[in-house]
């Protein structure tokens, strides 16, 4: 009797765990965010837009994702697809990430109207689907936009054709709003696998990152924004700040420290220009009308298809 009340015992504990199975591990949630430079950056996890919490996988993980050459390589390598600064003219760039965001960028783009200045905004697809308006804003008053993605993962974890669903299901989102497909690619957190680099070469993509980083994403206060940019801000710097970010975010000190940062770095002779103005190229991405044959294994043959994380993208 004993025997069969430990069978039935058991069948149910079965039963619970199969109903309810406890899951092996746990996700890590990552911040919008960016470090010192960008291969620190990449040490967080693929992130979500919905959270405030900063990546918790260790900066050595990253290794394990990036195959072949490192960052500093591929700037050797590609100087002409990726960039971090501009010709060193009297001429800076301002750049935001993240956007749009209802509680920050709309105070952005009030402060950089009211001081006559054109910026580059880097535009997640996701959230632009959710902002629309927001996005027009910025092409009705004459800034610059880019391409982020469109769920702000770490692209050195995802395969060529993820990577490049993400850049062209936001630039379909982008052309429906602003006229035209962006030609700048900013990838987060600043990196990039050379396969991926190498695709968005032949299709006529100039991707950015920066020399001068505000650490905005800290949560910084005006003061500490202000230093940081212009403690290292130069002849054709591109500034990297943040108008958008997870929730529990603050960048309220970027929006306070931005006249200040616009006004020193007049007195000291400089111009704002947006990142194409900056670099001498295009806003519109420039397809080439043929890939040489060695890239052209990197294309899917599919129109459409349903990601790992569950998002279908669809091209146009």
């Amino acid at each position: 009797m004993s025997e069969q009340r430990r069978s039935r015992k058991l069948l149910i504990l079965l039963s619970i765990l199969l109903l309810f199975p406890v899951p092996a591990s746990m996700p890590a949630s990552a911040a919008l965010k960016h470090g010192t430079s960008p291969s620190e950056q990449a040490a967080g996890s693929s992130t979500s837009l919905d959270t405030g919490e900063e990546p918790s996988v260790p900066a050595s993980r990253s290794a394990k994702y990036r195959k072949g050459l490192t960052l500093s390589q591929l700037l050797r390598k590609y100087p002409e697809t990726i960039k971090t600064r501009g010709p060193r003219s009297h001429s800076i760039a301002l750049t935001f990430d993240d956007v749009p965001d209802p509680r920050f960028t709309p105070q952005l783009l009030d402060v950089l109207k009211k001081y006559r200045v054109k910026a580059t905004f880097f535009v997640v697809g996701s959230r632009a689907e959710k902002h629309p308006e927001l996005v027009r804003r910025m092409i009705r008053e004459g800034h610059a936009i880019g391409n982020h993605s469109y769920t702000h993962p770490q692209f050195v974890k995802l395969s060529v054709n993820d990577f490049r669903m993400q850049i062209v299901h936001t630039e379909n989102i982008l052309q429906a709003l602003a006229g035209y497909k962006p030609r700048l690619i900013r990838p987060p957190y600043g990196e990039i696998s050379e396969q991926q680099l190498r695709w968005a070469k032949f299709g006529g993509y100039k991707l950015v990152n920066w020399n001068v980083d505000s650490l905005d994403w800290k949560g910084l206060s005006k003061t500490q924004v202000r230093n940081n940019i212009l403690s290292k801000a130069g002849k054709g710097s591109i500034i990297l700040q943040h108008g958008g970010g997870g929730r529990g975010s603050n960048l309220n000190g970027t929006i306070q420290a931005l006249p200040e940062v616009i006004n020193i770095l007049r007195k000291r002779g400089y111009t704002f220009v947006t990142v194409p103005q900056l670099l001498q190229v295009s806003k519109n991405k420039q397809v080439k009308t043929a890939l040489p044959s060695s890239a052209k294994h990197m294309l899917p043959k599919q129109r459409s298809y349903v990601s790992l994380s569950g998002i279908r993208f669809c091209e146009k």
